[in-house]
Parts: structure tokens; sequence; C-alpha cells
């Protein structure tokens, strides 16, 4: 059959095949992170502002000036809006966004956007909300943190009640939050959260991959053809439960002297690992390839925080091909399998996780078998599938009959306010 005839119907009409075409939407991102920040939160945005891009899709970025001589840049594709921000305590590098609810009232006013998507709860964040709901506009959330969480490791545990009560304040002004997991999903409505959606996170397969294994970098850590690597990639903080990870690395290395542990990541809970253990690697920060290699080059990754809405860290642990001990709530719970492609104890339940531990290290060929179906897992959870999903929850709220007078049809024009 010939390309003519392929368009062919029977009326002899030639009819031109073209793709499905999608409501294109315009869409502010407001958020408090951003690359080159290196965090969880910012690098899967970029991942979902950079995808939600490729399917035609306009994108506002709304955020803190990183530094001082950064200036904004806009297309009509892709514009960035820069705000002023102050420094996270406990938190170098990282910005919080100041109160700007005029700037945005102002910006929306005349940039009607069809949506106001809100990553972060700060202050720029409610200034964004404030201003959406004053112009009508409809607002949606991600949910990407858990502050009330963290504030018993700060010692401020008496804000715990307080700040989830402002989060659940916040996320239920908007018409839907997206949570990554069905496990945060169950437990923000137990705690009265609404309009709550199932948006999964991705895993980019081709950087985090067992093929970037180093022999070596291996050797520099010290580490022997028959040694195992214990590591931690993420913020070395009192939220990511240090004491149990220090406690778990030396139960392991009890049962197979030769244990190594890598640190990837920096905090303020640095000092004190490295005091506690002076043998051990502290990599500082480590980005694209050269993370990717770190990831690889070890055996198996402890992952005890009990504060994570989702932890990236375990599906890119898992596609280099690693076992991955976690507790099981979280990215673990929604992927692993206990025993099959990595290992998990009940939430909070740390004599559970040392456990699991320490029979792993006397089982170092179950340790790779493990790894090798992770790998698999990680296999098909790509982010195109991911981005799909949060462009059809975009979609439902710009096609809802009460949101359908609030959206504008302006453009976004270049230009920071």
């Amino acid at each position: 059959m010939t390309h003519h005839d392929a368009g062919m119907e029977s009326g002899g009409i030639l009819l031109e095949r073209l793709p499905v075409l999608r409501k294109s939407l315009r869409i502010a991102f407001v958020t408090e992170t951003y690359p080159p920040e290196v965090n969880g939160v910012s690098l899967s945005v970029a991942r979902f502002v950079e995808g939600l891009r490729a399917r035609n899709h306009e994108i506002q970025l709304v955020r803190p000036r990183q530094t001082a001589a950064e200036t904004g840049s806009g297309t009509r594709e892709f514009q960035e809006v820069l705000m002023r921000g102050m420094p996270i305590p406990r938190y170098p590098g990282l910005k919080m966004g100041l109160p700007a609810k005029r700037a945005l009232t102002d910006l929306w006013s005349v940039q009607r956007p069809d949506i106001v998507h809100v990553v972060t709860e700060g202050p720029l964040g409610w200034s964004a909300l404030q201003a959406a709901l004053k112009l009508k506009l409809p607002v949606t959330s991600d949910f990407r943190t858990n502050f009330h969480a963290y504030s018993t490791h700060y010692g401020i545990g008496w804000l715990k009640k307080p700040i989830a009560s402002y989060l659940r304040k916040f996320h239920n002004r908007t018409l839907m939050t997206m949570v990554p997991t069905d496990y945060q999903r169950s437990e923000l409505a137990r705690l009265g959260f609404r309009n709550l959606r199932l948006v999964a996170r991705g895993v980019d397969t081709q950087l985090f991959n067992p093929a970037r294994r180093d022999e070596s970098l291996r050797r520099s850590w010290g580490a022997g053809p028959d040694d195992l690597v214990a590591l931690h990639v993420g913020r070395i903080a009192p939220e990511k439960n240090l004491s149990l990870l220090s406690d778990t690395f030396e139960a392991m290395q009890a049962r197979h002297a030769g244990m190594r542990l890598v640190m990837v990541g920096d905090g303020p809970g640095r000092a004190a690992m490295q005091r506690r253990h002076p043998q051990a690697v502290f990599a500082g920060m480590r980005r694209g390839e050269d993370l990717a290699a770190h990831y690889a080059s070890a055996d198996v990754f402890l992952f005890p925080s009990v504060t994570e809405t989702f932890g990236n860290v375990t599906l890119e642990a898992m596609a280099s091909g690693l076992a991955v001990l976690a507790y099981d709530y979280a990215a673990a719970s929604e992927h692993i399998q206990n025993g099959e492609n990595g290992l998990v104890a009940p939430l909070g339940d740390s004599q559970a996780y040392l456990s699991v531990a320490t029979s792993m290290a006397g089982c170092p060929g179950d340790m790779r078998a493990v790894g090798a179906r992770a790998r698999v897992t990680a296999e098909n959870l790509d982010w195109e599938r991911v981005i799909a999903g949060l462009e059809a929850a975009f979609l439902a709220v710009a096609s809802r009959p009460d949101t359908l007078a609030a959206t504008g049809s302006g453009a976004f024009l270049p230009g920071t306010p």
C-alpha cells in the first residue's frame, strides 16, 4: 500500500493523518527551590517543568532569586519571574521566598494563567495562593515536604500541630493537592486534607544505571572486590534519622568486616557523623553522572528516614541496581516488595530495621540479586509516563465548569516585576 493509499477513505477523500491535539495550558509554577539547588523537590519540579514544556504547555516559573546577579528570562513558552528571598536557617544554599502578594496580583492581572500551581507552602507560596484566589484563578498544589514531622527533629516539636494545621488550611484552599503515593494520600486524608490526587514520581534510568559502576572509584573508598559499600545520599541532618543510620552500619560491619560507609550530601549533622565514623567517606554534594557513578559503585542503600513525602533517592538507588533498605512507607512502600526487589521494615521499628540489615550483611549474593531485581522495577518508572499523569491532572482542573469562568486568554509575556 502506498502512502497515498494509506490516507484514502472509501469515498476517495485524502485525509491528513494529524496527531491528536491536546489543549495547551498556561501554567504558573510557584516554587521556593529550583536547580541549581540540589534536593529532591527542586530536581523533580525541574523534571515536571521540562516535561510539560515538551508537551507544548507555556510555563511561568516563579521562584526566589538565588544570587544577587541573577536576572529573569522570558519567552512566550517559558518565563522565569524572580522574587525576593532570604536564606533558610540550617539549610545553607537554599532560599525562602518573601511575601509577594501584590507583585503576583499585578503580574497575573496582566499575564493571566490558566492554572497557578504552588509547589511549596512558604511565604511565597502563601502569597501566590492569596493572589490567585483574589483573581479567581484555579489553584493546585503539591504536598512535597513533611515540615510538621521535621519540627520534632529540630527541637520544636510543640509546633507540630500548628504547622500541620497551617498546611491543611493551605492545601484545602486549592482545587487539588497532588501527592506521590497512596500512603501519603491516606495519611493526609486522615488528617483532614481534601481533594487529594495521586501523581507519581519517576526516575532517569539512563542516568542512574548499574553500568556506571566504577571500580577505580570503589578503590578510592578503600573497598576491595569482596567488600560491601553501604551508601546514603541526601541531606546529612537530624530528620534523616542519622543515629539509626550509624547503628545500622555498625551492626552490618560487625557481621561483615569488609563494610564501607559512603555519605553523599552535606548538612548540619556532617561533623557529628564524621566524629562517629572517621573511616567513612564523606563525598559532599554530587551531581549528574558523578552522582550516578557513586550510586552504581555501592552495594546497598541505607535510608532510615521517617520524614519523607516520597524519597526520590529510593528510586535512584533502585535504578542503579542497589539493594535498598528503607522503612515501609513513601516510595519504598509504593515500589518495593520485601525480599524481592528491596527490603523494608515496619515504619518506626528500629529493631526490625537493624535485624534486616544484619541479615543482609551476611548474604552478599542475595543482596546483589535483590539489587538486580530493583533495576528491573525501576525500568518501568520512566518520566514520560509520570509527566502524562501530571498533565492529565492539570487538564482535569482546567476543564472543570467551576474553573472555566476564572481562566483568561492572555499569553505570558517576557519580563520580571
